[in-house]
């Protein structure tokens, strides 16, 4: 089986997530959000196909990284693909982050159609949902571009039935808003 990637596994990123994290920056886009900062992932026909088993092995390679982060492009357009390279990840003691255009209420009833959508989201720690929105962008919200984004616990969301996002990322966003407002440079 392969993935269409845009480039090949990108670690040590600091802003794709909590710690040090590898990003999979997958191929193929439909939300083509006006401001994206990928917007050459966007092509379904772009970037290249890889076989899993070499994503594999590039994961058995990596190290000092607490987790995989899938981005791009959108993964829930490769949901069987990614849903399998988090199961492998995991194996190997990585976490899980995810970057969409889809807000998780979309995934869900896009899920009541086709498993492989639950089968990956299933497999995801934290979920930073919704498109891009230029005339809501801000640069004071940590780990999303603006703030329509959320940040979100997939586990308890998902046990719950409901969104729960992450408070700690809503504090360290108030922090910054403090910052800038008061002046104070750390």
């Amino acid at each position: 089986m392969q993935i269409r990637l845009a480039a090949y596994l990108q670690p040590d990123s600091i802003v794709d997530g909590e710690g040090i994290r590898t990003v999979i920056w997958t191929q193929g886009c439909p939300h083509s959000c006006p401001g994206c900062h990928n917007p050459e992932t966007h092509d379904f026909n772009g970037g290249a196909l890889v076989d899993l088993e070499e994503v594999y092995e590039m994961i058995d390679g990596l190290e000092g990284q607490d987790g995989i982060t899938f981005s791009g492009g959108d993964p829930f357009m490769q949901p069987k693909e990614c849903s399998l390279i988090a199961k492998y990840a995991r194996s190997k003691g990585l976490n899980i982050w995810t970057y969409t255009g889809f807000t998780f209420e979309q995934l869900l009833k896009m899920s009541e159609s086709n498993e492989t959508y639950m089968d990956f989201l299933s497999e995801i720690d934290v979920l930073v949902d919704g498109k891009f929105e230029i005339d809501n962008r801000s640069f004071e919200y940590v780990f999303r571009g603006s703030t329509n984004q959320r940040i979100i616990d997939v586990k308890k969301s998902l046990m719950f039935g409901k969104v729960i996002t992450i408070s700690k990322y809503d504090k360290a966003q108030a922090f910054s808003a403090r910052i800038k407002h008061e002046g104070i440079y750390v």
